[in-house]
């Protein structure tokens, strides 16, 4: 018989699941300016071989499908403990290849098993990738999943999980709508996995993701996962976590390899100009712009496309479908200008964005750092210019 790895992929609200409104830090504009500096890494040398994991046959066909040969680091260090039942803090940039490394263990403990997985992002973008890559690596398993994410059908969601889900991937606000409905019960999960933990408190998440995580089954193996240990996320792990072991894979500063510099406007007015000139100057060749609210965003974007620009924008108030659609042509260059909100600043890979403009200045230097980590991918060189009013 065959078997999929299933979950919900239908959009159709247009309801966003992250807090808004933020107040802006004072941001030094010197912060803005930085030359590249990019520094060689060492070549790690792996320990292990994704061949030589003690993990469903599935699961290892489906890795060497994939082409999957030698763990990054965070996978060959996390996998191994992991599949032993240790809780994990993996302190990792995104496009380390942490997804696998808490996919495979978590979907080897689910087939072996009567397991249940919850596994927490902070935007939907990133759980639907998520549940993606699980969709793979699972690929012919048994498998079902329900995708809990804003701006996506409700009742299609309702319907997955009456499917009783071994795995479900979901944002906190949609999760914790979930819960208050009664139409998911969490006791028997006993996994978790939080991916992106500074991310989803710098979001204002800190609430519903305490309130999801005592209702979890209090006999349970936790992963959590973030670019930054603060002491946030430190207090939220200590009061979870049971003898975590903390692994480590933080490369050098990602903002290393990107050029980064200012636009200084003296009045608005001059400012659109100033955008049209630095896109017509043959630079740039992949950019995402960012700017601060859902309305000028869409303004912004539909400025760009009226003067000829092959521009999309995405942001929370579009539709899921929609923001999936934006997101794609971006991908395959059908668009060659994303403009957007915050919301695409973590969990969005496109390896050949060559630029990130910020129209408009971030809420804060750390949102800045997440912003410009768009460009300058995989050893690249990348470029960063913000407007900053005189």
């Amino acid at each position: 018989m065959s078997y999929h790895y299933s979950s919900s992929k239908h959009s159709s609200s247009r309801r966003s699941s992250a807090p808004r409104g933020m107040k802006k830090d004072y941001i030094d504009p010197n912060k803005f300016i930085n030359q590249a500096r990019p520094a060689e890494e060492e070549v790690y040398v792996a320990e292990n071989k994704f061949e030589q994991f003690n993990v469903h046959p599935l699961l290892k066909a489906n890795l060497l499908h994939k082409g999957y040969i030698t763990p990054t680091p965070i996978q060959d260090k996390t996998i191994l403990p992991a599949l032993a039942g240790r809780d994990v803090i993996g302190l990792a940039d995104t496009g380390t290849g942490k997804t696998a490394a808490f996919a495979i263990p978590l979907l080897n403990r689910v087939m072996s098993s009567n397991a249940k997985a919850l596994v927490i992002a902070p935007t939907r973008e990133l759980a639907q990738q998520i549940d993606a890559d699980f969709g793979s690596i699972a690929k012919g398993s048994n498998l079902r999943s329900a995708v809990l994410i804003g701006g996506a059908s409700m009742g299609q969601q309702l319907r997955d999980l009456r499917q009783a889900p071994q795995i479900v991937v979901g944002t906190p606000g949609r999760i914790k709508d979930h819960l208050t409905r009664r139409t998911i019960k969490l006791n028997s999960f006993n996994i978790v996995v939080l991916d992106e933990v500074d991310r989803m408190l710098d979001m204002g998440f800190l609430g519903s993701v305490k309130e999801i995580l005592e209702q979890l089954s209090p006999t349970r193996q936790s992963y959590f996962f973030s670019a930054t240990l603060d002491t946030r996320v430190k207090t939220l792990i200590e009061t979870f976590a049971k003898d975590p072991l903390t692994i480590s894979v933080k490369t050098s500063d990602r903002s290393a390899n990107i050029h980064q510099n200012i636009v200084r406007i003296s009045h608005p007015s001059e400012k659109l100009t100033k955008l049209h000139d630095l896109l017509i100057s043959g630079d740039i060749n992949k950019a995402i712009i960012f700017d601060d609210t859902q309305r000028s965003v869409e303004r912004l974007s539909n400025e760009l496309v009226a003067r000829g620009f092959r521009a999309d924008s995405i942001h929370g108030g579009k539709s899921q479908g929609q923001r999936q659609r934006s997101l794609a042509k971006f991908k395959q260059d059908e668009v060659k200008i994303l403009v957007a909100t915050d919301v695409a600043a973590r969990g969005i890979d496109v390896p050949d964005v060559t630029h990130v403009i910020n129209y408009s200045q971030p809420n804060t230097y750390s949102d800045y750092i997440h912003r410009i980590g768009r460009a300058g991918r995989a050893g690249k060189v990348g470029y960063a210019l913000t407007f900053i009013s005189n």
